[in-house]
């Protein structure tokens, strides 16, 4: 079913283009830090590239209704540098997320009853906020010239919800079993 307000429509175009665009980033980055030395923080980097993905996807679902043209403004982080510098275009553009973007565009999808939206938004601001938080403990390692100590990252598919070393039984945001999460 597609999205019936234009208004919400729009937001999840431009969310769709944003998350799709650190989907991309993360990829990159994460290349990079694993060629400075830093295979942690590389993974790190692959895993939340696939909860982007996870949001990217929930919300073009969402979207629905025909194929059609669409001009997407996203908001986006571009550039490379060292691992250090590219961590700090992360967390910038995860607080964005946090902080402006996800708020307003959870607030609206309320207001115009759009459950589905409300859903996929709400998914990938959880997801946000603890990825700011990972994405700002590793580059406290890279600062020292250390690697981030994690075993593994795991990623619910459904939601994009992220946890080191190991996986919830459920995970807190959307439910799924824990033998759903992705392990990285």
């Amino acid at each position: 079913m597609a999205v019936k307000n234009a208004m919400t429509s729009d937001f999840l175009h431009s969310a769709y283009g944003g998350e799709s665009m650190a989907h991309m980033r993360y990829l990159t980055w994460g290349a990079v830090a694993e060629k400075e030395g830093f295979p942690n923080i590389g993974k790190l980097f692959e895993a939340i590239s696939f909860a982007e993905r996870v949001h990217a996807n929930n919300h073009f679902k969402e979207i629905g209704g025909a194929t059609s043209d669409a001009t997407v403004t996203a908001g986006a982080v571009f550039g490379m540098g060292k691992t250090v510098d590219n961590l700090q275009g992360a967390i910038n553009g995860e607080l964005h997320e946090v902080e402006q973007m996800y708020p307003v565009y959870l607030n609206a999808a309320e207001f115009q009853a759009e459950q589905g939206a409300k859903r996929s938004f709400h998914f990938a601001l959880e997801a946000e906020k603890i990825h700011a938080d990972l994405f700002a403990q590793a580059q406290n390692a890279a600062k020292e010239g250390k690697d981030m100590e994690l075993k593994s990252v795991y990623i619910c598919p459904v939601c994009g919800h992220t946890v080191l070393d190991g996986a919830p039984d459920n995970c807190p945001v959307c439910g799924a079993k824990k033998e759903m999460y992705k392990k990285f």
